[in-house]
């Protein structure tokens, strides 16, 4: 991958996920919460969650092919499911489709604000 195509990836990634690393580390903790069982705060949250999470946390020269495999995904599935539901309502996929959204990093009433 030439670096121009990293540096496009790396700005459409960031543009996806509108969460900050705290708030997405935070909702991972919360949607992962079970009235039966929870995880240790570290390790809570879907593994595509986690893995954007750690990406947020890295620098551009750090990501790793795996990190550039999670970013593609990342991008084309907030996409695909914001249009899915209509990027000119943020409310119009319900809860459910939200929390999808948010555990990619990005919230879409956030998007909206």
């Amino acid at each position: 991958m030439s670096e121009l195509e990293l540096d496009a990836l790396w700005e459409g990634f960031h543009s996806a996920v509108n969460m900050t690393s705290q708030e997405l580390a935070a909702w991972l903790r919360v949607d992962d919460a079970a009235e039966d069982s929870e995880s240790l705060p570290e390790d809570a949250g879907a593994g595509i969650g986690q893995q954007v999470l750690s990406i947020l946390q890295k620098r551009r020269t750090d990501v790793t092919d795996e990190d550039v495999r999670v970013m593609y995904f990342v991008v084309d599935s907030v996409e695909s499911r914001r249009d899915d539901a209509g990027d000119n309502d943020p409310e119009a996929g319900g809860t459910q489709w939200r929390h999808q959204l948010m555990r990619l990093g990005h919230d879409p009433l956030k998007a909206s604000a």
